[in-house]
């Protein structure tokens, strides 16, 4: 969807949308007027057990999420539409309905790489004909249709949609339904069958960028689902250092610095930059003191674009949006940014920490011009030479050319049409060539060539850029094969840097990095020769939890008194465990009656104690319910790593006067039948 909708929309919505019928649940706008069509037969479904059907989810309150996976605004739900599930995982299910924009997503195996890749656990049906998109009359990506208890259509509507939108509208229609008696809602849980995340052979998670170093003789990679960077030995591709220590958002020493998904690098001397992508923020790495610190982005996501050309500075206490791709320009100061989030490119002046969107109006789309009218489409992999800053312009499926000095952006691979639309794989001059979905460009020092990662087409391409006329290197289909050009194959090459004659290349799908060498035209995947600088990282093992999974306790009533006050978390691991210090352990809090009791929803469990502030603001009675999802595993092999997911209610009766209380929870975790007894 594109931006320049996305504000009216927002502004419409809390006019007169969702919040509206929120506040409006006694009028019966949360009962549908339409019988929901339901799902064709013969679709292929993920994380289920067998295709639904809607007479399944009778009882239930279902979210339709229509979506295309190579869309940042669909890819920014991904973690929204997990929060909701988690928050209303007894009355609702979501169900993301994957149609297609490019011929490579339609594919299910594809499909089923992303939905291990982002972490998804709800039901995914591939709709890749568009048959249940044309039933319901959707129209554009993220598209979202609420189904009620009964099976009929309630509200439309298209755009990102923030959790809180959502938790207000759900509440509300929970809350109407149960006090009502409109429907019978079924808090049965919905059986899934999630997507095993397949072990890859090699000790990568989905790689998203590299970047050689020819001069320092390494080799960085962004090894994106294990939240780090790795830095290689670019001739012997033995492992010198990892940056960043598991899933998070942290500075501090590289075993300390915690990332989420990073992707883009550019190197400045000892200085690595990382475009952490879904923490949504520029992080630095000193390669010298090993230490990595925040340069950009507070950490929340951006609700709109940047005005163009508008500087500002306080840049660690403004949000960006999906950084995806880094590089830096002719000055050592000038460092661009791929804000795929925003369809702009942004330049960070090191020496002032200013920042400014310097290419690019925010609208999504493939207009050509001077950098500030033209609309670019989730840039994503930047390359700068002799005053030309390359882009990778992904959803345009074209490789696109900005020139500061002559105020211009051109194309100089793919179409030269402002259609979103128009892609294939298809060689030749611009306007002729065809792309699909590329993710990154890179060249020789001279600019004499360009190499693409054509993402959806499984290849490596190249363009003259004397004639700008593209040809096809490597990639025979979707697969994993080195040698030769007619053999060679990747899947979803995500990454691509050059140095001395040789082309790396995060293979992201195949969780590799490859080599071409582009004397001999063949291709070798790197192997690292101590691997176990890699492995240590990760239980060998991961099985599921205690024997009661999903498991309700009821505390005692707790009495306290109005005010601040703070809530304990006291665990107990069994003897010879200790918590995953790689893995997300978390308490998620929800209170009955807001009114009384307040605490902030998530909170990270990195201890055995955990302390939460808590709001008691009237004297009246509230439930605080903690959700737990701990982590635990052996403490000196780690070769066992267990889950305890338990929820507690704590009754609080808060009253004025009341004397001071000892608000200390209490679980101890307990290993499940199988593992309590080693010889079994």
């Amino acid at each position: 969807m594109k931006n320049r909708y996305f504000i009216r929309w927002l502004i419409t919505l809390m006019a007169c949308g969702w919040l509206g019928m929120a506040a409006q649940a006694q009028d019966e706008r949360f009962i549908g007027r339409a019988p929901a069509p339901d799902f064709p037969t013969g679709l292929d479904w993920l994380n289920v057990p067998a295709p639904l059907t809607l007479s399944d989810l009778q009882g239930k309150i279902v979210i339709l999420d229509f979506w295309t996976y190579g869309c940042i605004n669909c890819i920014h739900m991904i973690p929204v539409l997990a929060q909701v599930g988690e928050r209303f995982r007894d009355e609702v299910v979501i169900i993301s309905v994957h149609s297609a924009k490019f011929t490579n997503e339609g594919d299910t195996a594809n499909l089923r790489q992303i939905v291990q890749r982002y972490g998804i656990h709800h039901p995914v049906v591939n709709d890749r004909d568009f048959l249940i998109w044309r039933s319901y009359g959707i129209r554009a990506w993220p598209s979202f249709v609420v189904i009620d208890p009964d099976g009929n259509v309630v509200t439309r509507d298209a755009g990102e949609i923030s959790f809180d939108v959502f938790e207000t509208y759900l509440s509300a229609m929970i809350a109407f339904y149960d006090q009502m008696g409109r429907g019978k809602l079924d808090r049965t849980p919905l059986e899934l069958a999630l997507e095993g995340a397949s072990a890859p052979s090699t000790p990568l998670r989905f790689p998203g960028k590299v970047l050689a170093d020819p001069r320092g003789n390494r080799l960085f990679i962004s090894d994106t689902n294990h939240h780090r960077v790795i830095v290689a030995d670019l001739t012997t591709y033995e492992v010198l250092d990892v940056i960043g220590g598991g899933r998070g958002r942290a500075d501090g020493t590289f075993d300390e610095a915690r990332f989420n998904q990073p992707q883009g690098l550019a190197l400045q001397g000892e200085r690595l930059y990382i475009a952490d992508t879904n923490n949504h923020q520029i992080r630095m790495a000193d390669l010298t003191t090993r230490t990595v610190t925040t340069l950009a982005g507070s950490g929340s996501m951006s609700p709109t674009l940047a005005i163009y050309g508008q500087e500002v500075g306080d840049l660690t206490l403004r949000p960006l949006r999906s950084p995806w791709g880094l590089a830096f320009g002719s000055s050592p100061d000038d460092l661009y940014i791929g804000m795929a989030g925003m369809h702009q490119i942004h330049r960070l002046d090191l020496r002032t920490m200013r920042q400014a969107a310097v290419v690019g109006s925010g609208y999504e789309g493939q207009l050509n011009g001077t950098p500030g009218e033209s609309e670019l489409a989730q840039p994503s992999g930047l390359f700068f030479v002799n005053g030309d800053l390359f882009f990778a312009d992904s959803e345009s499926s074209t490789i696109r050319a900005v020139n500061f000095a002559l105020n211009q952006v051109r194309v100089v691979s793919g179409t030269t049409e402002n259609n979103l639309f128009d892609y294939g794989d298809v060689d030749g001059p611009p306007g002729v060539s065809r792309l699909q979905h590329a993710l990154d460009v890179t060249g020789t020092p001279d600019g004499r060539l360009l190499f693409i990662a054509d993402t959806y087409n499984h290849r490596i391409k190249q363009i003259d850029t004397s004639t700008d006329v593209t040809t096809t290197l490597f990639g025979v289909g979707a697969g994993f094969r080195d040698g030769g050009a007619e053999v060679a194959q990747f899947h979803e090459p995500g990454g691509i840097s050059y140095a001395n004659g040789r082309l790396y290349v995060a293979d992201t799908n195949n969780h590799a990095v490859r080599v071409i060498d582009l004397e001999r035209m063949d291709v070798s995947t790197v192997t690292f020769p101590n691997v176990e600088r890699l492995l240590t990282d990760a239980p060998v093992v991961v099985v599921g939890g205690n024997q009661a999974q999903g498991a309700v306790r009821l505390l005692d009533v707790h009495n306290a008194p109005i005010g601040p006050t703070t809530l304990t978390l006291a665990l107990t691991l069994p003897s010879g465990y200790k918590l995953n210090p790689l893995a997300p352990s978390s308490v998620t809090l929800a209170s009955s009656n807001p009114q009384i009791a307040q605490a902030a929803p998530e909170h990270t469990v990195n201890a055995l104690t955990v302390d939460v502030p808590l709001e008691l603001l009237a004297a009246g009675d509230a439930d605080l319910t903690l959700a737990l999802t701990l982590f635990y595993c052996e403490e000196t092999q780690e070769q066992l790593c267990l889950i305890d997911m338990t929820t507690l209610v704590l009754p609080l009766r808060v009253q004025a006067g009341a004397p001071s209380a000892d608000l200390t929870v209490r679980h101890d975790v307990t290993l499940p039948a199988a593992y309590d007894d080693p010889l079994q």
